[in-house]
């Protein structure tokens, strides 16, 4: 069951339109796995169109736009670069879809895992990995982070605000537990440290604006080379 859903000033910017194409992403993932969310997108959209119905003529010839998810979903529908095809039997885990891990993910990252088809995943630290996703988008890092069964993730801050969407497995922090479909939103000067349960490995979906910090005397010697990577 899932217990953490975007907030209603989130909903309402992806409904309109106007949230950042990377946030959108992640918040359409959720909303495919999240009743409540779809019921309050729909909600949304309806008061959105009795709006527009009332509105002047020009307004609405100005807004008659694609909806967010159909936008969203066009700029995912395009055709894998060149390099991602030449990276394949580079030694990368190739073929992500056939991976158990991916088995549950809703069909938004289906599609981005279509338009990535080898995964380059490097290790963070012990028992944690990530793949940088190739979104065409030069401001926001979209990244998987699989976290393997037990471990923890240092502790850090944020420099900017970083959301994290589960997709298998579950992770808990000193806030709480989170599961498949969970949606968590983090802001400069909330610390963490995630731990992925006991019985199985934890996968996420993430978009950060900045580089994180971490804390302790490790981060004042590692924090100065920490970057984000947009794709």
């Amino acid at each position: 069951m899932i217990h953490h859903h975007p907030d209603n000033n989130l909903l309402l910017e992806y409904a309109s339109g106007s949230l950042n194409w990377a946030h959108s992403l992640v918040v359409a993932a959720h909303i495919q796995l999240c009743p409540k969310c779809a019921a309050q997108l729909k909600l949304l959209n309806s008061v959105g169109g009795s709006l527009l119905a009332t509105a002047t003529p020009s307004a609405s010839l100005e807004s008659s736009e694609p909806d967010a998810f159909g936008k969203l979903m066009q700029r995912i529908d395009r055709q894998p670069d060149k390099d991602e095809e030449q990276c394949a039997g580079s030694g990368s885990s190739a073929l992500p879809l056939r991976d158990p891990i991916f088995a549950s993910v809703p069909p938004v990252v289906r599609k981005l895992l279509a338009e990535n088809p080898v995964l380059q995943w490097r290790r963070l630290s012990r028992g944690l990995k990530e793949a940088r996703l190739k979104t065409g988008q030069n401001e926001r890092e979209v990244s998987f982070h699989r976290i393997a069964p037990g471990s923890k993730v240092a502790e850090h801050d944020h420099r900017g605000r970083e959301i994290t969407m589960v997709l298998y497995g579950s992770f808990s922090d000193a806030d709480g537990v989170y599961t498949p479909g969970d949606f968590l939103v983090r802001e400069p000067g909330e610390v963490h440290r995630p731990t992925a349960t006991q019985d199985q490995e934890c996968l996420c979906l993430s978009v950060v604006e900045a580089p994180v910090a971490l804390t302790g005397i490790w981060g004042k010697i590692i924090n100065p080379f920490l970057s984000i990577k947009p794709q």
